[in-house]
């Protein structure tokens, strides 16, 4: 679906909380990672990681509303720079 096809609000509001609630999951990932790092809490945060971004795409196919994606984007990349930080400080 696109935008400009009258979808509806609610429609609108389920993809921003979709998106919002997988960059939870990474954050509660990365947040793991900082006591327990191991392959297996990385290849989570990836895949936490892929889908926070996968349901930010979504949601900016069907929203107009660019305050709320702006703080969706700005919660994920936030979420990437605490794992590149992470990430360089275990190497």
């Amino acid at each position: 679906m696109k935008k400009g096809n009258n979808i509806s609000s609610l429609q609108d509001q389920n993809q921003l909380a979709q998106a919002q609630q997988s960059i939870l999951h990474l954050q509660r990932a990365i947040n793991q990672a900082k006591s327990h790092m191991n392959e297996d809490i990385l290849e989570q945060i990836k895949h936490s990681m892929d889908r926070a971004e996968r349901s930010l795409t979504q949601a900016e196919t069907v929203t107009d509303d660019q305050n709320a994606l702006n703080l969706v984007r700005q919660e994920l990349v936030q979420q990437q720079q605490v794992f590149q930080d992470l990430t360089q400080q275990n190497r």
